[in-house]
């Protein structure tokens, strides 16, 4: 992600609707229990989160396209720490957080999204590419990267 879209996530305000252009990291629980393990275990880690947005789904596959939609985001706050000292700038997901997701959102200065839920098929009609980058054993829990156009975003937490 480059400063000029940083200083476009700076100025939006919690309430606010978004249409981001760009890549995403997709990922689950599964994925980023197996980053941290990396970690722990001093391992380089497959991906580069510095200034990503990471997008909690798994996506599922029909006839060639791809069907994506969020997943509870605070099943993931859990991991959330890890994100935020690996410099993600924001997650999207659905639902609320944690209160120790909320202070680990503040602490970071990152950004909450959440995206619609419940229309998989839409949504995935906004990706325009997409490939595994890590865990591709995972299947649908392996981390993607997908580039979007106007994927629709609503600003929930900013500590930004």
């Amino acid at each position: 992600m480059n400063e000029i879209l940083t200083e476009t996530l700076k100025k939006l305000n919690v309430g606010e609707m978004f249409e981001y252009t760009g890549k995403l990291i997709v990922m689950r629980d599964a994925a980023q229990k197996r980053l941290v393990e990396m970690e722990v275990k001093g391992e380089t880690l497959p991906i580069e989160l510095k200034n990503a947005l990471v997008f909690y789904a798994g996506p599922t596959f029909s006839k060639g396209n791809i069907i994506i939609g969020p997943t509870t985001s605070k099943r993931m706050d859990r991991f959330l720490e890890f994100l935020g000292r690996h410099g993600v700038i924001g997650t999207i997901g659905k639902g609320e957080r944690t209160p120790e997701g909320v202070e680990t959102i503040k602490k970071y200065k990152m950004i909450y999204f959440v995206t619609p839920s419940g229309c998989a098929a839409y949504l995935g009609k906004k990706i325009k590419s997409w490939k595994v980058v890590a865990f591709e054993d995972l299947g649908p829990e392996a981390v993607y990267e997908i580039e979007v156009e106007n994927f629709p975003l609503l600003v929930v937490i900013s500590a930004l």
